[in-house]
């Protein structure tokens, strides 16, 4: 009898695998090779909707390939394979390290788990600990689902037939378990060990008593902790973020297709406290998806609204950025970071139009007052010169980080947005880094360690005065007649540095003073404040008094000029030819503009800091050529060269990295080969977190043998070649 039992259990098993395996329905808005096959029929297990993210592996088969890294499953190369009970593998570590953030659904088919793998705690010093998957997930505790697989009615992504309320205040609630909420012992309430280091470096060791200097240069630095080891501790502040997508009719065929992959690449990668809605617009615009937790569900229905979009009417950006700023003015709650990323590939037909009727030249191009007009159609959230009297600091200012995707975007109107709001304008030159621009943006935000930075400076000794702080577009003030001076930078990203040059009067010393100092002046007290976004404390960092000898004669050695303080006089000596160089091209003076760029270019070369080999110099020299080759004609400076000029006076201005035309992976290089690991990070202004996810996203987009190939291509990139 159990002979004839086993026989008919084999012969039942024989015919159930025999069944082909049905396709799920492929979007026309989405490329071939994103589909991928159901993994089985059980409906015990699988998502009753397909997640958009399941359709973003490649169609190489899930037993050949790991989903997460995409590296092979070969079994005897040294790593454990995992199977799960839906018959997916993937790398146990891969796996295990999604688990322990909070992720218990297949990656593949989105089936829940019942048995999930465990790994131990690996060893803090280990570097593969901390790899590029590090930045992948919010490393804040991750809540329980609050629906239970079902997707509430009000946070359903809205069919282009149904209204909008009246009002966005159905936000979904904040976790609960918040560093200000938490158990006091809990892990996720513990404090960041580390503090945001301050340094102050004087250009010259020495002056004699008898000078006296106008312009003796302090460089002043900042730099933020870096995200702790444990991906379980709450170490960074969490987002709330509105995507305001460019749906237009240009936007059709493979612009709208990337722009899907990269959206979803974005809600893959925020965390379950993260929260994020969706506006689209063309001649109008609608809040496709209300701002909601980046939970299991969350993901899968943002995953859908993406889904739903396509390509149809006008441009009306300002339309599209009013619905986004109402989203976060009226949500019931707020995380402690809000921004709004902005991607258009056009010029707005609606508003410039209206501009134009009271200009002469073309929209926002380059005419001044043309920008201040079409600026003045803009919230006053994400635009401070709105304002009204008495309302400035009610409410903070929203940063708005524009990406303007081909030649044909306003590159002019993209960047006085997010410069007048506090946000980046990245120039994406080829619709395939659409998810390599987005990879960097938010590889930052998802690392605010530090918020509200104010550096504050004092002049210490008599007839020490604050003549000039160059700050880029952080406001900065001296008062008290010179004797200090205040510089507001606001949230810092994780191992972000910013550099800024203090310029003091500095005043001989008489004999009666040099006995009675024994031959030194203090020159300033530095120290800064900020608000720890672990424990939400106000923390006060203080620096070592600055101070300079003053002797009769000098040595050589107090005549060597300090390096830190002479590559940041390099940068801003560059970047302020390159916005001369900018304004002579506007009045169509590509000569003047060319010659200005190759004076700067000659006075950076014959530097102390680039004779040393610095690689900030490098950076800069082969910045300056670039952008010397896109001014080589009106045509070509229209078409890229403008673009690429305001990006890269926005990174900066701000001293934060964006993205410059087809330059995400050359910039990194780049980075790594001008500089050591102790400065390579500040040479293009990314951080660990935004290489990291960078590199997470061209690793997604390519292949192994395409990876490779790109690789070795920028790699042949010289940055020192004239």
């Amino acid at each position: 009898m159990a002979g004839s039992w086993n026989k008919l259990k084999k012969s039942l098993s024989l015919k159930l695998s025999s069944h082909s395996v049905p396709s799920l329905p492929r979007s026309p808005d989405i490329p071939r090779n994103d589909v991928v096959r159901s993994p089985s029929s059980r409906s015990s297990s699988s998502s009753s909707s397909t997640s958009m993210f399941s359709r973003s592996f490649s169609t190489r088969s899930s037993k050949k390939t790991c989903a997460i890294c995409l590296g092979n499953l070969k079994t005897g190369q040294g790593q454990a394979i995992f199977t799960a009970e839906c018959s997916h593998s993937f790398h146990f570590n891969c796996i295990a390290s999604s688990v322990r953030h909070g992720n218990q659904l297949c990656p593949i088919c989105r089936s829940k788990w019942r048995d999930v793998p465990f790994q131990a705690p690996a060893n803090i010093g280990d570097p593969q600990c901390n790899g590029m998957g590090r930045a992948r997930v919010s490393p804040y505790h991750p809540p329980p689902e609050d629906f239970h697989g079902q997707t509430p009615r009000n946070l359903q992504p809205l069919s282009p037939q149904s209204p909008e309320p009246r009002h966005f205040s159905d936000d979904e609630p904040l976790v609960v378990n918040s560093a200000e909420s938490a158990d006091p012992t809990s892990p996720v309430s513990l404090s960041r060990p580390q503090l945001v280091t301050v340094k102050a470096l004087p250009e010259l060791p020495a002056i004699t008593a008898s000078e006296s200097f106008r312009t003796f240069a302090v460089l002043v630095g900042i730099k933020a902790p870096a995200l702790l080891d444990d991906a379980h501790l709450l170490d960074r502040a969490p987002i709330d973020l509105v995507a305001v997508l460019d749906v237009s009719g240009s936007m059709a065929g493979s612009k709208l297709s990337l722009l899907k992959r990269a959206v979803c690449f974005l809600i893959q990668n925020l965390g379950p406290s993260d929260r994020l809605s969706i506006v689209s617009f063309s001649s109008t615009a609608r809040r496709i998806f209300p701002l909601r937790r980046m939970s299991d569900n969350g993901r899968e229905a943002a995953g859908l609204a993406i889904n739903s979009l396509t390509s149809s009417g006008g441009t009306n950006i300002v339309e599209g950025l009013k619905k986004g700023v109402r989203v976060l003015e009226e949500r019931s709650e707020q995380n402690p970071v809000a921004s709004i990323i902005l991607l258009s590939d056009g010029k707005d037909t609606y508003n410039c139009d209206n501009v134009n009727r009271r200009q002469t030249s073309h929209c926002a191009s380059s005419n001044p007052r043309q920008v201040l007009e079409y600026l003045n159609l803009l919230p006053a959230s994400i635009c401070p010169r709105n304002r009204e009297s008495g309302d400035e600091g009610r409410q903070a200012i929203i940063p708005v980080h524009t990406f303007g995707f081909g030649s044909d975007h306003d590159s002019t109107a993209m960047h006085a947005i997010s410069d007048e709001s506090g946000g980046t304008f990245s120039f994406i030159e080829s619709v395939a880094t659409v998810q390599d621009a987005f990879a960097m943006c938010i590889g930052g935000l998802l690392s605010v360690v530090a918020q509200e930075l104010r550096l504050t400076v004092k002049s210490v000794s008599p007839g020490v005065h604050i003549e000039s702080i160059p700050s880029g577009k952080y406001l900065s003030e001296i008062c008290d007649q010179g004797q200090q001076g205040v510089i507001d930078v606001g949230d810092l990203y994780a191992e972000e540095g910013k550099e800024f040059l203090i310029y003091l009067t500095v005043p001989e010393l008489s004999s009666a003073e040099g006995e009675e100092r024994v031959k030194r002046t203090t020159l300033l007290d530095v120290m800064c404040s900020y608000k720890d976004s672990v424990s939400k404390e106000v923390v006060q960092v203080e620096c070592e008094k600055v101070e300079i000898r003053r002797p009769e004669v000098l040595s050589p050695m107090d005549m060597i000029v300090c390096l830190e303080v002479d590559r940041q006089r390099n940068r801003l000596w560059v970047a302020e030819g390159i916005a001369e160089a900018q304004r002579m091209a506007e009045t169509g003076n590509l000569e003047g503009a060319k010659a200005v760029l190759a004076h700067r270019r000659s006075t950076l070369l014959s530097s102390a800091s680039a004779q040393a080999g610095d690689g900030l110099c490098n950076w800069l020299e082969s910045e300056l050529r670039e952008i010397r080759q896109r001014m080589a004609s009106m045509e070509l400076y229209e078409q890229t060269g403008r673009a690429y000029v305001l990006s890269g006076l926005s990174s900066h201005s701000w001293q934060r990295a964006t993205t410059r035309g087809d330059s995400t992976t050359q910039i990194t290089l780049l980075s790594r080969e001008c500089g050591d690991s102790s400065t390579s990070g500040v040479i293009g202004y990314e951080t660990p977190s935004m290489v990291s996810m960078v590199t997470k996203s061209q690793t997604l987009n390519l292949t192994p043998a395409q990876q490779s190939r790109r690789l070795n291509k920028s790699c042949s990139f010289n940055p020192r070649s004239g």
